[in-house]
């Protein structure tokens, strides 16, 4: 499977390592169809490439069945089963085709989250761009040139939300990628009661979601959302109503996807058998675990997409957040519980650890961080926030990061072992969430 290893393969088909080697050389004789058929379920093959892999394995293994049969006009493709072993124990990459070159040697790989929709491994989080993490370095012709060195970069996944700003975070996102506009998958938000330009509240009534993409739209000088999020769920309206809302707008072109953030499995369920839900976004980090007991289940099952915001944990799992840290007037930690100065402290030994696995590899904590959660599921794509052009070659390189199996696993229970110090928001905006 893309961005797995060939023993993380094995262990989700069921098979020995070296079962799964032979198949990876093309060695399918005397491999039977129960085994092939618990490798295409992982890997979500299709009909047309199960019943292509079945051919081949009943040709080498000499079936009744005739081997020669040809499907008229329709060449299958090398198909994913090989083009993902190709990729094994070289870390994450695309579910979907190789990554891009370009002349300079840069590469993105490509991950596609439900309902078909292809975006760069790793996207970009423009809300650090306009608000929440105190004064901009730069201006905002500089945060225009950063979001579109970020395209240089081979990035093609944007993030952001009316609430931004409010409002202008959408403008200089639209701004920026205008110019390149074919070339990007921009997600914006609705969900918020925003008044004299400020949040006081939820509001997703169907006015008011038809209302938001219409400004949206203007905001971003699109015809078309890519992928419109519900930014949080609103127990006053049916998430029945909403998907079906949605469901609308993209009927009429004006969205292309349909997303919630921070929605509870049962939610996700509800609007789900409504429209299909492209991507679920929601906190997911090394120190923050919440949707693996159930989100996480839910969206394999159904087949959608998971986009991870603050996978850096806020800059904390980078290693520049300390004891001695201190946040300017307007950053959005110095209202969170986990970056009190006493759970910083507790906290430590965890980037601790993440640092020294970092030095072992050659590479940043924050890659480390990154490339943990690409290893999670082929269809995860974190979005980490920048102001810099630095920060977004650096969080790129995490795409050609392998882990072993054994340093994922060590990862994968870093935070039982050490714990974690601390809400991830206050009160007010924990009772947001997991609706």
């Amino acid at each position: 499977m893309a961005g797995l290893r060939r023993g993380e393969v094995a262990m989700l088909a069921d098979m020995s390592r070296e079962c799964c080697a032979k198949i990876e050389r093309g060695h399918l004789a005397g491999v039977s169809d129960a085994v092939l058929e618990s490798v295409a379920r992982p890997l979500r093959l299709d009909d047309a490439e199960r019943e292509h892999l079945f051919d081949v394995a009943r040709a080498v293994n000499g079936a009744a069945r005739p081997v020669r049969r040809r499907r008229p006009k329709k060449r299958v493709p090398r198909d994913r089963l090989t083009r993902a072993l190709d990729t094994i124990d070289h870390g994450p990459t695309s579910t979907t085709r190789p990554p891009d070159h370009d002349p300079r040697g840069m590469t993105m790989h490509t991950r596609t989250l439900g309902q078909g929709l292809e975006v760069s491994a790793i996207g970009l989080g423009a809300m650090g761009m306009s608000q929440s993490y105190g004064p901009n370095p730069g201006s905002r012709d500089d945060m225009i040139a950063v979001l579109r060195s970020a395209v240089d970069e081979k990035v093609t996944f944007f993030d952001t939300a009316e609430v931004y700003g409010p409002y202008v975070n959408e403008e200089l996102v639209g701004e920026a990628l205008e110019p390149v506009r074919d070339q990007v998958v921009i997600a914006t938000k609705f969900g918020w009661d925003i008044q004299n330009g400020r949040s006081v509240g939820l509001n997703s009534r169907p006015a008011q979601i038809r209302r938001v993409a219409e400004e949206s739209l203007k905001r971003l000088r699109t015809d078309a959302i890519d992928l419109f999020y519900q930014h949080r769920v609103d127990p006053d309206v049916p998430i029945e109503d909403v998907a079906g809302t949605v469901g609308e707008l993209i009927a009429e072109g004006k969205v292309r996807h349909f997303g919630l953030s921070e929605a509870s499995a049962a939610t996700i369920r509800a609007a789900h058998a409504v429209h299909p839900v492209t991507a679920v976004q929601s906190e997911y980090s090394l120190w923050t675990r919440d949707p693996e007991a159930e989100v996480l289940p839910t969206l394999a099952e159904l087949g959608i997409g998971f986009v991870p915001f603050s996978p850096l944990g806020k800059g904390f799992l980078t290693g520049t957040v300390d004891t001695s840290t201190t946040f300017a007037d307007g950053d959005i930690r110095r209202r969170v519980p986990r970056f009190e100065e006493e759970n910083r402290a507790a906290n430590q030994a965890l980037v601790d650890h993440v640092r020294q696995l970092a030095g072992v590899k050659g590479a940043t904590p924050g890659q480390i961080a990154l490339a943990w959660l690409l290893a999670q599921q082929p269809w995860i794509v974190p979005i980490p926030g920048t102001r810099r052009t630095a920060r977004i070659q650096e969080n790129n390189a995490a795409t050609a990061l392998a882990l072993s199996a054994d340093e994922v696993a060590d990862l994968d229970s870093l935070a039982q072992r050490v714990g974690v110090s601390g809400d991830r928001y206050n009160a007010e905006h924990m009772a947001y969430v997991n609706r």
